[in-house]
């Protein structure tokens, strides 16, 4: 007998029970629904000769850091590549490269592989998103480059929910909100419980400045998803930006002690640095209730999670933590530790990324002007860490308050009203009359 997943890819199993869960565990990994993980076990499980299990089930203990085990399953995969169809054979050897830690050589694999398998969908999906192969990949042009990865497959995946969610992102990230929506809705009609479909139409919603529809979509759309899934805290975390701009300060500090925080949240390290980090200080940075913000439980955490420089975006969230805990010492030794990086060709943001530490030293010190001065020498730069344009704006937000704090409020002035042309947001329009209230002040005065 033969066997295809969902996508009429040829999967080598003498199992028709591993092929079917094989084939569940793509469409839950495709949703960021948990059970992935464990219908790759079983897959494997029931058939030990199915290459693809293994190495699907490899790639999600490493996103959870057990590189261990990944290591193991990757080494199974690799032995029984040999006896599987070419595709199949080519689908192991991207997924080889990307967990040996070559992103570069990873992306080359999966890009020659899509154009000759362009219905792979496991593979085409490490390239996708924020956190893929292109948001990692600290070119300038990233963006671009993701729809110029998925515009060409459209034809060959047509009216899927995956795909749809996919490149709407990729539209949304590229302000075309209009087509990010029309994708994003008809994936959901497809299938509802697409974590990727909710969280671009997050994304939608706050590009277009829609903090109410926001919230009631995602206080909808959560009830029922379970925290063991990917993006339920994360998800959570886009709810709390509706709540921010919205000037509900209880709700954000309730969500982060309820499900953000590191004690409580179930998203890998990585994650949960940005979410915490990002969140805390965007309510530092502009609310007058965040005086007493829980600094040091999350730098301490930070520190046993990331006790070595290494991943950028985790980095570049840890300068954020270090400054929001008063660690002027712990910051200044994860700027020479990037400097050193950097100069050895590891960093894949560049010499950005130590300089962006530099800024927050400044920041730190309140040397206003010192630290206005690094951040706006950064503008355009804070692209090179990954992400996406709503997890990007911490970093914009902070340029913004050095040139307030320097008292540099027509330069202030111009940035938050370029936002608010771009988007509506209340807590951007409240920053602005705080600091047309500076400027008439310091008029006055």
């Amino acid at each position: 007998m033969s066997f295809t997943d969902r996508y009429g890819m040829a999967l080598t199993t003498s199992s028709a029970r591993a092929a079917e869960l094989y084939s569940r565990g793509l469409d839950h990994s495709l949703a960021a629904e948990a059970p992935a993980e464990a219908c790759f076990r079983q897959a494997r499980e029931e058939d030990p000769g199915f290459a693809l299990a293994h190495v699907a089930e490899a790639r999600m203990l490493q996103f959870r850091g057990k590189m261990a085990e990944a290591g193991a399953a990757l080494k199974l995969a690799q032995e029984l590549a040999p006896g599987a169809t070419p595709r199949e054979q080519a689908h192991v050897a991207v997924f080889s490269t990307a967990i040996g830690g070559d992103p570069a050589g990873a992306l080359a694999a999966l890009k020659a592989h899509v154009t000759e398998y362009p219905r792979d969908a496991f593979v085409l999906s490490q390239a996708c998103g924020v956190y893929g192969l292109i948001g990692f990949s600290g070119r300038l042009e990233r963006n671009d480059e993701q729809l110029a990865l998925l515009e060409p497959l459209k034809g060959a995946y047509g009216d899927d929910w995956w795909f749809l969610s996919q490149i709407a992102f990729a539209y949304n990230e590229l302000f075309r909100h209009e087509e990010a929506r029309t994708a994003t809705e008809r994936s959901l009609a497809l299938y509802n419980r697409n974590g990727h479909a909710s969280h671009t139409m997050a994304h939608i919603q706050y590009e277009t400045g829609d903090a109410t529809g926001g919230a009631a979509f995602m206080r909808d759309w959560l009830v029922g998803y379970e925290p063991v899934n990917q993006l339920y805290v994360h998800n959570h975390w886009h709810l709390a930006l509706f709540e921010l701009a919205a000037g509900n300060f209880d709700r954000v500090i309730d969500l982060y002690d309820r499900v953000i925080r590191p004690e409580v949240s179930t998203s890998p390290a990585l994650g949960t640095v940005a979410d915490a980090a990002s969140l805390l200080w965007r309510c530092a940075l502009t609310e007058k209730q965040a005086a007493d913000l829980p600094w040091q439980a999350l730098s301490e955490w930070a520190k046993k999670a990331f006790p070595r420089p290494g991943m950028v975006w985790a980095d570049a969230h840890c300068m954020v933590a270090w400054t929001g805990a008063n660690e002027p010492e712990r910051l200044a030794e994860l700027v020479a530790e990037l400097k050193e990086r950097t100069d050895q060709g590891k960093v894949y943001a560049g010499p950005m990324l130590p300089a962006l530490g530099e800024a927050f030293e400044s920041f730190a010190a309140g040397d206003w002007d010192r630290a206005a001065d690094r951040f706006d020498a950064l503008q355009g730069e804070f692209i090179r860490l990954g992400g996406s344009h709503a997890q990007r704006d911490v970093f914009e937000e902070t340029r913004i308050e050095a040139n307030v704090r320097a008292g540099r409020l027509e330069r202030a002035r111009a940035m938050v009203e370029a936002r608010l042309d771009r988007r509506g947001n209340g807590r951007d329009a409240r920053w602005l009359e705080r600091i047309n209230a500076d400027a008439s002040g310091a008029a006055a005065g």
